[in-house]
């Protein structure tokens, strides 16, 4: 029986078929699910741009589309083209087919008419409301096709529903097939609100005026999971709706793609040797310092500690906190790793994007990589010597990025949100700072927000100057936490796991 998966967004290895987390996420959930021998089928829609690749004119930046990776296009194979009806137009389908092992993707994109063909064109980008919504149409009716002719709803045991804008297939699926929606964050960008006419006009359903997909999608479904412990406290507050519907499972990582084999090797063999890891971290910071210079000609690594904040450029995400650090810190004796990008249509995202560029161009100590991609990743995750993750507490879902780092024996410096407080304890395998707070404050609106932010800040500057001094003055503390956070963490945050929770608990 097929496991299916609908998802806005799958980052695939060499594709741009993704902008962040989520993508990220359901990649490693792929491949994991093809080792298990699962019979894994993720829909999803093929990007030919892509998300956003960012140059700099000068002082001004542009976001332009990505260039898709022809290795990538290679490996897919083309299925049988189909059609669909969308906005009273016959819109033609084409499925591009990606395998690994048991694991199939495939990937719809719209060919014409013209207007359709530019739905598929950018994850999460669009130049109208109109364009968004009939994106998600486009997604839910081409799964729906696929899954009746060429999977067979006899065959499905189970739809698993990435986040609410993936919601929209519910409407055409019938009460015998099982569903779930996974709820990946508790922000307001996460639960889209459909027009009910083009629900009416796309499903012959009758409908609110406007309709909350994420709210809309609990009413019609008996389970819905959120992805970590804390979020079970979160979610119930802005939907009281799921009250007894409610499953945490806490998000993973894929080892295999995110640990340095020499590490990962060790790992399975429970050989924990503190030589090792010291020997990994330094091969991997000379590769890290030939990518800096790319960015910046010049910069030397050294012995220097390696801090790194690599995110989404979005407000919850707090890249305030580092760069006004580094603001009052100019002379640091560190290099200070920033990668990230914004939405384009994010005001905030773009002046953390602006700000992070004038740090990197005025503080010798710091680089900024504005294309970040999962190539990039893999090397910050592995040639760092401190990760930073300084959610606003109650915004992260869960968050995996420190994982990535913890499991390279990498400690990391986090606030007290998302799965964090599973994975890390303090002067353990890393360190916390801040409140873990269960209300969900409304950082643009709510004054309490800014007062918690002050309160967090003097806090995290004080660890952070503790943690650089204790890299340079107490050094066999440092690695003591470094080793730890390499023997502890890989255990906790395994995918496999999780979808051993997901499909066999």
């Amino acid at each position: 029986m097929v496991i299916i998966s609908i998802t806005p967004e799958i980052a695939l290895d060499k594709s741009i078929n993704y902008a962040g987390g989520l993508g990220v996420l359901e990649g490693d959930k792929f491949y994991a699910a093809g080792d298990m021998g699962l019979d894994y089928l993720v829909l999803s829609l093929y990007y030919r741009g892509g998300y956003t690749k960012i140059k700099f004119h000068g002082s001004t930046v542009v976001m332009d589309r990505e260039s898709a990776n022809e290795e990538f296009y290679r490996s897919l194979k083309p299925g049988e083209e189909f059609t669909i009806t969308l906005n009273n137009n016959i819109v033609y389908i084409q499925p591009w087919i990606y395998e690994y092992k048991t694991a199939k993707a495939v990937l719809f994109e719209a060919k014409c008419p013209e207007w359709a063909r530019k739905l598929t064109d950018r994850v999460y980008i669009e130049d109208s409301d109109f364009e968004k919504n009939m994106k998600y149409v486009l997604l839910a009716k081409a799964s729906w096709e696929y899954m009746n002719k060429y999977v067979g709803l006899e065959n499905i045991s189970l739809v698993d529903l990435e986040e609410s804008y993936t919601g929209l297939i519910l409407y055409l699926m019938n009460n015998t097939l099982k569903a779930r929606i996974i709820i990946h964050t508790p922000g307001p960008w996460g639960h889209p609100l459909f027009p009910g006419d083009i629900i009416e006009r796309e499903f012959g359903v009758k409908s609110e005026s406007i309709v909350n997909m994420t709210r809309e999608s609990i009413k019609k479904l008996s389970e819905v999971i959120v992805v970590s412990k804390k979020q079970s406290d979160i979610i119930p507050r802005i939907f009281p709706e799921v009250a007894g519907k409610l499953k945490a499972i806490t998000n993973g990582i894929y080892l295999e793609r995110w640990m340095d084999s020499k590490l990962y090797n060790a790992w399975l063999k429970r050989e924990f040797n503190l030589e090792t890891l010291k020997e990994t971290r330094l091969e991997a910071k000379r590769e890290l310092e030939s990518l800096l210079r790319v960015y910046k000609p010049g910069v030397e690594v050294g012995n220097k500690i390696v801090i790194t904040w690599s995110r989404r450029l979005s407000r919850y995400k707090r890249p305030y906190f580092i760069a006004r650090f580094l603001e009052e810190n100019p002379d640091l004796n560190a290099i200070v790793v920033l990668a990230g990008k914004p939405h384009p249509k994010d005001p905030d995202g773009y002046k953390y994007l602006y700000w992070f560029r004038d740090l990197s161009l005025k503080l010798r100590n710091v680089v900024y990589i504005p294309d970040y991609n999962l190539e990039v990743a893999k090397i910050l995750v592995k040639a760092s010597d401190l990760w930073l993750f300084t959610p606003f507490s109650g915004w992260e879902a869960c968050g995996t990025s420190y994982m990535k780092a913890l499991v390279n024996g990498v400690p990391v410096l986090s606030s007290r949100d998302g799965g964090v407080l599973e994975v890390v304890t303090d002067g353990v395998n890393g360190w916390l700072f801040g409140e873990d707070i269960r209300d969900f404050v409304n950082i643009y609106e709510d004054p309490r927000a800014k007062e918690i932010d002050e309160r967090e800040y003097t806090e995290f500057k004080a660890k952070l100057a503790s943690i650089i001094d204790m890299y340079y003055n107490k050094p066999e503390k440092y690695w003591e936490i470094a080793l730890n956070a390499w023997r502890i963490t890989p255990d906790l945050v395994d995918i496999k796991k999780v979808l051993r929770k997901y499909y066999f608990e």
